[in-house]
């Protein structure tokens, strides 16, 4: 007796005459009647969670009934849009920065378990003491749209919550998924009429400038195009089929609410395994700037969400009218081609191209490859027979201006070896560097071998 008192341990004393079976029915009962309980209240909370969903209240409302039945700070982060929805009560909201702390250290510190697809507990210290926390992944399509965190700040944390919580994440997934498909339409509209919009088909643009007051888009305003270009790691068919579904669809909410909060004025669509911009300003002087801070906010958005996916923004020329865009378009596409050739910058524009906007010309291709032959394959042939650095020179060259004691020290190579080089150089493609013409003539060939080996 003494040691169950030290324990806490209750012990009954029950008359010896009364049956077992008496007093198991009687538990029993106790805790059918509890269960009983349990369940109709779940079953309520889960009715309150699907009307708010069949009436389109939004998360923010089914945060707030989350709150009201858990009674514990609750946050929803979707990591998929961004958006992050909080029900913290009074007796908590002075930990606000401390959970707001918590959610980034899960998603930016390699935290593995971020991936994980079932419900996390631990215990965790907030405020000097220790309290669980509850984190469930929402999850569709087999893919992990975001996490509802719960904190044991007010009560503690238990099985009736746990129930609670997997019901009101399934509840979340539907929501979203019924967002989605309604984006997902939107998108396949603004895509088909951007198609129009640059299609050579005089019919077919026609019918889009007839449509432009549809998407508030006004025919004599100035526009600027530009083409957001995806690589992953893998180029795997699947990977391939799902892309607009996971990744391109979710980025595209992204990109309106940066224009939303710019105040920008346009359209996105998608094809392939790219996005298309497509921007207006009443002004042409403001396109420019208002596009550079605009840029500024995408690339930031993008690298924050995929770090793994290689990013290439191109940015066309700014045109006055709507039926001038497919030439925008054109610039925006030649931008991304020839950016991922000749630069490692995220974003390009048309204008930072110089002598390619040229060479890129496709009716050119031919002639391109001509002037190459006869001017430096030789060469580039030589170094591969001969494992030389002459192209590797010759480039150094042009950058330093023909100042051979920059190339040495740029190539960490003795000055003489710099001046044997130049002049088997000149022997091998029989043109002179002193010559300001054939000097050009290699100078150009440089660019166009960038350019044919892309």
């Amino acid at each position: 007796m003494d040691l169950a008192n030290r324990l806490n341990f209750p012990i009954v004393d029950i008359e010896y005459s009364i049956p077992l079976s008496n007093i198991m029915m009687g538990a029993f009962k106790e805790i059918f009647n509890k269960q009983a309980s349990l369940l109709e209240r779940l079953e309520k909370v889960h009715g309150k969670l699907m009307d708010s969903m069949l009436r389109g209240s939004g998360l923010e409302n089914i945060i707030e009934i989350l709150y009201e039945n858990i009674k514990n700070p609750v946050v929803l982060s979707l990591s998929f849009s961004g958006e992050n929805f909080k029900k913290l009560g009074e007796n908590s909201k002075y930990l606000e920065e401390e959970f707001d702390k918590e959610i980034r250290s899960f998603y930016e510190c390699g935290d593995t378990r971020s991936k994980l697809k079932k419900l996390i507990e631990e215990d965790i210290m907030i405020d000097g003491r220790y309290v669980k926390r509850m984190i469930m992944p929402i999850i569709l399509r087999n893919q992990i749209y975001g996490h509802l965190f719960f904190w044991g700040i007010e009560t503690p944390l238990g099985g009736f919550d746990v129930s609670i919580i997997e019901s009101s994440s399934t509840t979340i997934s539907l929501f979203i998924l019924q967002q989605l498909s309604i984006k997902e339409v939107e998108i396949r509209y603004s895509s088909e009429y951007f198609e129009d919009l640059i299609s050579l088909d005089a019919s077919r643009k026609k019918k889009a400038l007839d449509r432009a007051k549809f998407f508030n888009l006004n025919i004599d305003d100035h526009y600027i195009v530009e083409v957001l270009s995806f690589k992953g790691e893998s180029d795997e068919l699947e990977e391939d089929l799902n892309y607009l579904q996971e990744f391109s669809n979710p980025i595209v909410n992204n990109i309106e609410n940066i224009m939303n909060d710019l105040k920008l004025q346009g359209i996105v669509s998608t094809k392939g395994h790219g996005i298309q911009i497509l921007l207006n300003f009443r002004e042409k002087e403001k396109a420019m700037s208002s596009v550079e801070l605009f840029n500024e906010k995408l690339l930031e958005m993008l690298l924050k969400r995929k770090k793994e996916i290689e990013i290439k923004i191109g940015v066309g020329r700014v045109y006055k009218g709507l039926r001038n865009v497919d030439k925008s378009f054109q610039d925006a596409i030649r931008a991304v081609r020839i950016g991922k050739v000749i630069s490692s910058k995220n974003i390009i524009t048309y204008d930072e191209l110089g002598i390619f906007k040229i060479l890129s010309q496709d009716f050119l291709n031919h002639e391109l490859e001509d002037f190459y032959d006869t001017t430096l394959k030789k060469l580039v042939d030589y170094d591969e027979k001969k494992s030389t650095e002459l192209i590797l020179t010759l480039t150094s060259y042009f950058k330093n201006n023909g100042n051979l004691t920059r190339i040495s020290e740029e190539l960490f190579t003795h000055y003489n070896t710099i001046l044997y080089r130049v002049k088997r150089i000149e022997e091998i493609t029989g043109l002179n560097l002193d010559d300001p013409s054939e000097r050009l003539n290699l100078e150009i060939a440089i660019k166009i071998k960038e350019l044919l080996l892309k």
